[in-house]
């Protein structure tokens, strides 16, 4: 029997793709990619991967960005059939691109000879995403054989396409994972499939071999070592003696490492994985504000990449500071002040042997300062202080200090993670943290802590996700999961302000505060209240949710256990933000001048 030559081509595509190191695939449902749906399903009833559904696209691509994330960084497939399918991918393409995230897109599409003609479904969708991925590939619809006596008959596929199939593979999983470059990300793989679509004969139910008819068996993994080189040595343009690491997003453990080894103060995003240790500066980005302190900085090395704090980024940007930037791998480096004096691939071993035996004057003073900005910090977000209602800089408070190592926190962008910034690390070594930084967008959140959970579980770690009502919103469709899906164990904890209290600490706050014709306008268009009634919605995707009116129940409602998604709703006041923001700055840098 002659298998349809979409179906053989499907099967020894998502056999490869389980050699070279593929386990977590993500599936919206469609027609035209039903070969990779059949495929994928007999795959995952023979245990060689594990298969996801989810009925949005724009949710699976990000669901599959948090399996990758979840699971340091290992490739994940995401399926969708052709059309706006594939452009809903695109939230989520762009931000593996920028957060260096092995996505493998498999989309699905017409042959050549129905692009162009008004086919259902149709577009051009070869070179879609642009820049964005790392290798894209438009694969030409698979031809197979017509009768017995065809080459083609039987697999559907002769050695030639199926050798074609592998090479594509091959070239999509290494350039995903950076192999050549040093430069992880997403690739672009648009399959064309001409009908029919369906297998020949019923599914076997649960497969004992993977090399039934038309399934090629998989060959031994296909491992590639990936090869780090140091570059580089302690030589730096500027004063070593008055130098600070900032470490931005996904920076890792080595900006920790660097700043304990050479005695330099430590500015640390919450996703950087380097926060912690004696030199991490407690409100850093505040302190920053004072010249008094920013003055006395002469350079700056960068890891990672700094997007979260605007004193960071006019640090950065002063002329006096001398930046050296580490950045390996072929990507752009991160310097959006342009201002970087030295671009370093990496760094040689030399640069982690301690430098100094005793802390210089210069990391003493910011020591001194990061402890006065700490007891400000606690001041302003113990029991006592929010006795009249919670806030949201002590619910970030309650979250950090409620999890530990062993926990993994997805934290949304605008103010949450900016206020765990604030408070991470008042209460000792906190969880783990992880955020969609590479374009610092709301959407696709709770899908993203979802994949986390998904993929963190198999290591033992819980996951929990910090967020503000508008990134909850924005992805609520993130809740759904099928009777069928795999269950994820997930708390998140929505801060819940009616609006979007982010614009309140920027310029537009201020203007805002002008006239009450400019605050009508702020709350339409910036502030953007929903009176959304969050019980209901959860409710609505069969979520548990509760709503907690203080700290202590907060904490207790985290440390408690949990089965499934819950979501916390912690309903806080927006219409202060601007005065809070401006008051605690203030006293925290009053607090470090009198201290220094």
């Amino acid at each position: 029997m002659t298998i349809p030559p979409a179906v053989a081509a499907a099967r020894a595509l998502v056999a490869d793709l389980v050699t070279r190191g593929v386990q977590d695939v993500v599936l919206a449902p469609g027609s035209r990619s039903a070969p990779l749906a059949y495929a994928l399903a007999e795959a995952a009833d023979a245990d060689q991967l594990t298969l996801h559904v989810r009925i949005d696209e724009r949710d699976a691509g990000f669901l599959a960005l948090g399996l990758s994330k979840g699971s340091e960084g290992a490739p994940v497939a995401v399926v969708t059939t052709s059309g706006t399918a594939v452009a809903n991918l695109h939230p989520a393409v762009l931000e593996a691109s920028h957060t260096g995230l092995p996505l493998i897109l498999l989309t699905a599409d017409r042959p050549h000879e129905l692009r162009g003609t008004g086919a259902s479904q149709t577009t051009d969708q070869v070179g879609i995403f642009g820049s964005a991925v790392r290798y894209a590939v438009d694969v030409p619809a698979p031809a197979g054989g017509l009768g017995p006596d065809d080459p083609a008959a039987g697999s559907g596929l002769d050695d030639g396409a199926v050798r074609d199939l592998r090479s594509v593979t091959a070239r999509a999983v290494s350039a995903a994972l950076g192999f050549r470059s040093g430069h992880p990300g997403p690739v672009h793989v648009n399959l064309a499939f001409r009908d029919p679509l369906t297998p020949s004969a019923p599914l076997p139910g649960r497969p004992a071999d993977t090399a039934q008819e038309g399934y090629p068996k998989p060959d031994p993994p296909l491992v590639v070592p990936a090869v780090l080189q140091h570059f580089g040595s302690p030589a730096l343009p500027g004063d070593p003696a008055r130098t600070v690491i900032v470490a931005g997003d996904g920076a890792g453990p080595e900006a920790r490492q660097l700043a304990e080894a050479q005695g330099w103060p430590l500015f640390a995003e919450p996703s950087s994985g380097a926060t912690g240790g004696p030199n991490a500066v407690a409100g850093y980005r505040l302190l920053l504000g004072s010249d008094q302190l920013a003055d006395g900085i002469e350079q700056a090395v960068v890891l990672g990449r700094p997007t979260l704090s605007r004193p960071v980024q006019r640090l950065l940007g002063r002329p006096s500071v001398a930046v050296t930037v580490v950045a390996p791998g072929a990507g752009p480096w991160p310097d959006a002040a342009r201002n970087a004096a030295v671009v370093l691939p990496g760094l040689a071993p030399v640069w982690f042997e301690p430098a100094a035996e005793q802390p210089t004057p210069f990391l003493e003073r910011w020591r001194t300062a990061g402890a006065a900005a700490a007891r400000v910090l606690d001041q302003a977000t113990c029991d006592d202080a929010v006795l009249g209602g919670p806030t949201a800089l002590s619910v970030a408070r309650a979250v950090a200090r409620v999890l530990g190592p062993a926990d993994l926190l997805v934290v949304g962008s605008s103010n949450p993670v900016r206020d765990l910034e604030l408070v991470l690390g008042l209460d000792g070594d906190g969880p783990a943290v992880l955020a969609n930084r590479g374009l610092a967008g709301i959407d696709g959140t709770v899908s993203t802590a979802a994949g986390v959970a998904l993929a963190a579980a198999r290591r033992g770690l819980r996951t929990r996700a910090l967020l503000g009502d508008l990134t909850f919103l924005h992805d609520v469709g993130g809740l759904l999961r099928g009777p069928d899906e795999h269950q994820v164990d997930l708390e998140i904890v929505v801060v819940n302000d009616d609006g979007g209290s982010i614009f309140a600490t920027l310029e537009h706050g201020a203007l805002a505060a002008t006239s009450d014709a400019a605050s009508a306008t702020f709350e339409r268009v910036f502030g953007t209240p929903h009176g959304a009634n969050l019980a209901q919605l959860c409710a609505g995707y069969g979520v548990d949710h509760q709503l907690v009116k203080d700290v202590p129940t907060l904490r207790h409602a985290l440390q408690a256990p949990s089965h499934g998604i819950q979501v916390i709703e912690v309903r806080v006041p927006r219409a202060d933000r601007l005065t809070e923001s401006r008051t605690l700055a203030t006293r925290v840098q009053e607090a470090a001048t009198l201290a220094v």
